[in-house]
């Protein structure tokens, strides 16, 4: 493997298509997409300081690097990548790139970051900016937090754990999606979505998961939560706190400890199609 080391680099394509290479404190300087069209890269200790590094590339390892603002749209079209304990200060990271995997991350401005990928692993990772993950698929995180609206709008094939997520619509449009000991909290959660299941999570939503198709919620509260699962069908949840208010689910079975005010309007939906349990105690 070819090596560099504290080295830089500057001017368009400075190491393009660089091919089994090593590259440590090194700095890329002014001029886009310097490692373009590589493959097999070893990249430690290094900064990246202009636009597009790692377009095109594969099999890329990725420790102790900085990303800088101006690093912006950095990793598009790439497939095999490992980030480890680094930081990402540029928006809209990640676009149309495959197997990526981040270890103990900092994205500090995710900003339309990780859409439309396939095969992300995020374990510990630190996130803040609007419109993560959108239309993203095929998803594992664990211990991961984001403050961000509209975060994996479009989403398919996701499971999340111990996580807490701060995010206004959040998983609209989603489908297959588990979340699992995490917080979620922020208005409008999860509209327009299909297959989802909470387990032992926190919920605080106003106006939270309505028009869903197939939610099932265990062992969850929903503290501060009102209007709840408006035209939602094929509800199966069990709620361990009292809730404000849920409204006019379509179908199912809710099960919840109380019930401060039950809206229930038979000029819109057939009473008969949701059975509410009121008194639950797990």
């Amino acid at each position: 493997m070819k090596r560099f080391e504290n080295s830089t680099f500057k001017g368009e394509r400075a190491k393009f298509a660089s091919v089994d290479s090593s590259f440590y404190r090194c700095t890329f300087l002014d001029g886009e997409s310097p490692l373009k069209e590589s493959s097999n890269l070893d990249i430690s200790e290094c900064s990246f300081e202009w636009k597009y590094p790692l377009w095109y590339c594969s099999n890329v390892k990725v420790r102790n690097t900085k990303f800088l603002y101006t690093a912006r749209s950095g990793v598009w079209y790439t497939k095999h990548i490992e980030i480890i304990d680094s930081v990402i200060d540029a928006p809209k990271t990640f676009r149309r790139a495959e197997d990526i995997s981040l270890v103990n991350c900092s994205i500090n401005n995710a900003q339309e970051t990780f859409w439309n990928c396939k095969n992300i692993k995020l374990t510990k990772v630190e996130t803040k900016g609007d419109y993560f993950g959108f239309n993203s698929q095929n998803i594992e995180i664990d211990s991961f937090n984001l403050d961000g609206n509209y975060c994996f709008d479009g989403g398919k094939n996701i499971v999340i754990r111990n996580s807490v997520l701060k995010s206004k619509d959040s998983f609209w449009n989603s489908e297959n999606v588990t979340v699992i000991n995490s917080v979620i909290e922020g208005e409008y959660l999860a509209w327009n979505s299909k297959n989802l299941t909470f387990i032992n999570c926190k919920i605080i939503s106003h106006q939270g998961l309505c028009y869903i198709d197939g939610l099932k919620i265990i062992n969850c509260e929903l503290v501060d939560t009102d209007l709840a699962f408006e035209y939602c069908k094929n509800i199966d949840a069990e709620i361990i706190n009292v809730v404000d208010s849920i409204k006019n689910p379509t179908s199912g079975k809710i099960r919840v400890k109380g019930v401060k005010e039950l809206i229930m309007e038979e000029e819109f939906i057939n009473l008969k199609d949701t059975e509410i349990v009121i008194g639950y105690e797990k």
